[in-house]
């Protein structure tokens, strides 16, 4: 028997649960698929994108970029509009990387999170 492990899911932590779904709602263009003070739930395209109030069950978190979501856009022009509008911190700019365009900004909980675009 053949060991099969499967991603489909992932989990930030946020500090203001209502703030970050508001975010992500406007970030990923739908509304949260699970809402609790906790743990919210995004189904994205079949991936569960995940957060977690960890102040609410007392678990001390190291905040920084230890974790880096990272997603895949089909137009960064489109997608830098949608950052403009949110008013995000851009903290690695824009730069071509292999064949691919990446950036990196920071969400309205203090997470860095990847964007990257086929060249």
């Amino acid at each position: 028997m053949k060991l099969e492990i499967n991603l489909n899911s992932l989990c930030i932590c946020v500090k203001d649960m209502e703030r970050a779904i508001k975010f992500y709602e406007k970030f990923l263009k739908q509304p949260v698929d699970k809402k609790d003070e906790v743990f919210s739930i995004f189904n994205f395209k079949g991936f569960n994108f995940c957060l977690f109030n960890n102040k609410k069950v007392n678990e001390e978190v190291t905040w920084g970029d230890n974790c880096l979501p990272s997603f895949e856009v089909s137009n960064m022009d489109m997608l830098r509009e949608r950052l403009n509008d949110l008013n995000v911190e851009i903290i690695f700019p824009l730069t071509k990387i292999d064949g691919n365009w990446v950036l990196e900004f920071r969400d309205s909980e203090g997470n860095d999170i990847e964007i990257y675009s086929k060249a």
